[in-house]
């Protein structure tokens, strides 16, 4: 017991090792892949962010009779790897640097918009 005391009289008079967490929130890192977000007024519904995605959690689809597209994506199931951004045509797939609000329910990512046509390359 003695042997302990010198331990634990230095840690009670050190400034703590850790962040009061809800207090004290810290910067993310640079280059910080955060939550994943998509901005579906620029999305055109190629599924090429789907086909890309490694843990699968991105599901696009489109329904030609009404003009209209779903981007639904599994938040709990992504790991943030941004390989979906990065082969994003349109860039509306973007990751901001925050967390994702802890929750106790699964809560999917879905959005719906219209799907735009393809635009047609310029003849040379």
């Amino acid at each position: 017991m003695l042997n302990m005391t010198p331990t634990v009289l230095k840690n009670l008079l050190q400034k703590s090792s850790t962040r009061m967490y809800p207090i004290e929130k810290r910067e993310p890192f640079e280059r910080y892949r955060g939550e994943l977000f998509n901005n579906i007024d620029e999305c055109i519904f190629c599924k090429k962010c789907q086909i890309k995605c490694p843990s699968q959690c991105i599901t696009v689809t489109k329904d030609k009779d009404s003009g209209t597209g779903t981007w639904i994506c599994d938040p709990f199931a992504c790991v943030y790897c941004s390989i979906c951004v990065d082969h994003c045509p349109t860039n509306s797939l973007y990751m901001k640097p925050v967390h994702r609000a802890p929750s106790a329910e699964r809560e999917m990512m879905e959005q719906t918009g219209k799907v735009k046509p393809p635009k047609k390359k310029a003849k040379k």
